[in-house]
């Protein structure tokens, strides 16, 4: 794919400072790593810095999304009590973050959290009068339960500190960012802080752009997240349990997490483990086949500050059923791509299900129409445009997606005749821009590599003048 320039604007040279990337699987991860490989496709010069994934620390070039940029990876230990994530040890990681900054001189640092890499990374960069930015993923509730000190009693109290903490480490940005308004508001509310912009995480939605249409024979209900406690996928499972027998509805359950074991456990126990088919982690290019089939997508989680899943459901034109939680209703708008149900509520989730899984086609088509409709306010060109001009400090650009609009929030109801017509042509040129993407694969190859032969030298040169004293 060729690069795209912004126009008449010199490339930037941008730091990314995350706790979790890819080969890790969660949304803040999954951000970065298309943050990135867009700001690499328009031509700018990215650093990633992130915990290493195994033993091997160090710079690499790294493919993600497409992309080659230099990713730093410093040592890192596995978190004792949760199945994926990785730490850094905190007292010598500035010492590292001074290095690199020193060596690189970036025109931004854009931390994906206030944890430890972006605590470390936000003390070096304010020293340096570094522009610095920081983009909010986090609920302290999410991270309390793989506590291993904390006393459930204490929980409520070590939230409130947690929150604080938040606000006082974000409150030393010049901006701050978080994917809706929502969440905005959340984050200003619990931390103290002020002026938080809502910027959508974005998608490439010609991705998962297919011409199947949404079919519900058989009926299928996907779920794509990690497994873990907060997402609730226990009450879909129960809701499965509640539905009519006569649909023989399926489950494809895809991603990995601490709680899949006690998730078939409970399929188990409730009667359909054998409908229900938990696929752990699938490749890039299984992805999109998996939304593909699905009849509905079902999102239990009382969480989400986004949903990246959600929103490439409804790049698939697929329609949602999600709780009525967090930033959810911003992409599920009740009635007119799928249905909100309240958290917890199990017989009102197994209801919303059945109202899609029971659907017309017609009526099928326009909760699909809806989700296409609504996920063009989600480009993730808009939303790369938008941290280009913050990270250059330009005060005359946009500072929020499209999705803040206030059409944006309108009820659909079913698309007139010309907004219909433009989802189908949109529909269309994604299908033509992804067989093009395809049958270029090889070419881009080439080329990729032919790239990755010219940054060798550099990556060396910021090795060796990076060697851990470890």
């Amino acid at each position: 794919m060729p690069k795209q320039k912004s126009a008449s604007q010199p490339p930037l040279k941008v730091v990314i400072g995350s706790d979790t990337f890819p080969p890790d699987i969660n949304g803040a991860a999954r951000f970065a790593e298309r943050l990135a490989a867009g700001l690499v496709r328009h031509g700018h010069d990215v650093h990633i810095i992130a915990p290493a994934f195994s033993k091997e620390h160090g710079t690499f070039i790294e493919t993600h999304d497409g992309a080659k940029m230099t990713v730093h990876r410093i040592k890192s230990y596995k978190l004792i009590n949760h199945k994926t994530l990785r730490f850094v040890w905190p007292f010598t990681l500035k010492g590292k973050t001074d290095q690199i900054l020193d060596l690189l001189n970036p025109d931004a640092v854009h931390v994906q959290s206030h944890l430890v890499m972006g605590r470390a990374l936000v003390r070096s960069a304010k020293q340096r009068g570094i522009r610095l930015l920081a983009t909010n993923h986090i609920m302290p509730e999410n991270l309390i339960r793989y506590s291993l000190i904390i006393p459930k009693f204490l929980e409520p109290w070590a939230m409130k500190m947690a929150w604080k903490d938040a606000g006082r480490i974000l409150g030393k940005v010049d901006y701050i960012t978080t994917p809706t308004r929502r969440a905005a508001e959340l984050l200003e509310q619990a931390a103290g802080v002020k002026d938080v912009l809502a910027i959508s995480c974005g998608i490439d939605s010609s991705k998962f752009a297919n011409a199947t249409p949404t079919s519900n024979k058989p009926p299928r209900i996907l779920f794509l997240g990690r497994l873990d406690y907060e997402k609730h996928i226990h009450n879909l499972l129960k809701a499965v349990a509640k539905l009519p027998d006569r649909l023989g509805t399926l489950v494809e359950i895809v991603g990995d997490g601490g709680e899949r074991k006690n998730l078939e456990a409970l399929a188990l126990e409730l009667g359909i483990s054998d409908r229900v088919k938990f696929l752990g982690h699938v490749t890039e290019q299984e992805l999109p086949k998996a939304y593909e089939r699905a009849t509905v997508f079902a999102m239990p989680s009382i969480a989400e500050l986004q949903s990246i899943a959600t929103m490439e459901a409804m790049a698939s034109g697929r329609p949602v059923v999600a709780a009525d939680a967090m930033a959810l209703p911003h992409l599920v708008h009740d009635g007119d791509n799928g249905y909100l149900f309240p958290p917890d509520d199990v017989d009102a989730f197994a209801d919303r299900l059945l109202r899609v899984l029971d659907a017309d086609k017609k009526e099928l088509a326009r909760l699909s129409e809806n989700s296409l409709y609504l996920i063009q306010s989600h480009d993730i060109e808009r939303t790369l445009t938008i941290f280009e001009g913050l990270y250059r400090g330009d005060v005359d650009a946009a500072k929020t997606s499209d999705d803040n609009s206030s059409e944006y929030l309108l009820p659909i109801g079913r698309l007139n005749a010309r907004l219909h017509s433009q989802v189908l042509q949109l529909r269309r040129r994604a299908r033509l821009a992804n067989a093009l993407v395809k049958k270029n694969t090889e070419v881009t190859a080439k080329r990729a590599r032919g790239a990755a032969k010219k940054a060798k030298a550099a990556v060396i040169e910021i090795a060796e003048r990076l060697k851990s004293d470890e």
